[in-house]
């Protein structure tokens, strides 16, 4: 990794922000599309760039805004890969976000999480916080292929409990999925009766598929070709050099997702579940004349 001082560490609108306290990630997903060159990034992915001055930053721009508002966190890098273990720039970033009294959405792979939970629980009493979790596929030995450094499906399904317990509302990111590979209905399914078990608020699903761009393609069919032989060939054959690449069974695993989402009250489109992240609640009523 490499220590940069950022310039600005906020971005986004209509009273919601973002952002990245480090620039690519040590989890080595075999799909992440922050690989692609479109992030025009300078530095090789895994040589994580560590915006040192994120908390000092983050405080100078929460002290001046009016209005309180959510901050998300993890969109593009893992908020809790592993150099944060020692750095805990998240965590002090969390300090200052309760601090002021605003709330947060955190997106992540890593039951490191749960160092922080004490700080999650005080921000979803005093605003609202929100936590993220990307599930791919049920099986383990899978995992350990498509995500290779990080925590497995059954480590972060522990997780999901343990927020729930702690009153803390969750998401389940359940993207890519990936053709010939993690598409299929008993996968699906596993994975969303967990969701249904552990009180997910809601899940987010971009269509049962996966998207390949410069950058993040060459890596994914380098993968494909060391642990999948021949599976590069059905997908060229199959794609050809398309940006979405749909499962063969989109339609059917589609179906199967919503009406699991639909039986149970799971918030089951992406508007749906970004308007839930993105609200930020107020938590005291004022009194008015007519309560006294």
């Amino acid at each position: 990794m490499h220590f940069t001082d950022a310039k600005s560490i906020l971005s986004g609108k209509n009273g919601y922000c973002g952002m990245n306290i480090y620039r690519g990630c040590t989890h080595g997903c075999i799909y992440c599309d922050s690989r692609s060159t479109c992030y025009q990034f300078t530095h090789p992915f895994e040589d994580v760039e560590v915006k040192q001055n994120a908390p000092e930053l983050l405080e100078k721009v929460l002290k001046s805004k009016r209005k309180t508002c959510v901050i998300g966190t993890g969109a593009m890098s893992d908020p809790y890969m592993h150099c944060e273990k020692e750095l805990q720039l998240t965590r002090r970033c969390l300090e200052i976000i309760l601090k002021y009294g605003f709330g947060a959405a955190i997106q992540t792979k890593s039951d490191l999480i749960l160092r922080d939970i004490d700080l999650l629980t005080e921000i979803n009493r005093t605003a609202k916080c929100v936590v993220q979790i990307t599930l791919t596929t049920y099986d383990d030995d899978l995992c350990k292929i498509l995500e290779p450094n990080v925590c497995n499906t059954k480590r972060r399904i522990e997780v999901l409990s343990i927020l729930q317990e702690k009153g803390i509302p969750t998401i389940v990111w359940l993207t890519p999925i990936l053709p010939f590979i993690n598409d299929t209905k008993e996968n699906i399914s596993a994975i969303l009766n967990e969701c249904v078990r552990t009180g997910v608020k809601g899940v987010i699903d971009f269509g049962m598929g996966l998207t390949l761009r410069e950058g993040d393609r060459e890596y994914y069919y380098a993968a494909l070709d060391k642990f999948f032989p021949g599976m590069k060939e059905r997908y060229i054959k199959q794609y050809g050099n398309s940006y979405e690449l749909p499962s063969p069974n989109s339609k059917e695993l589609k179906k199967l997702f919503q009406n699991i989402c639909m039986d149970n009250g799971l918030l089951s489109t992406p508007d749906d579940c970004f308007k839930f992240l993105q609200e930020l609640p107020e938590k005291y009523k004022q009194l008015s004349l007519f309560d006294l």
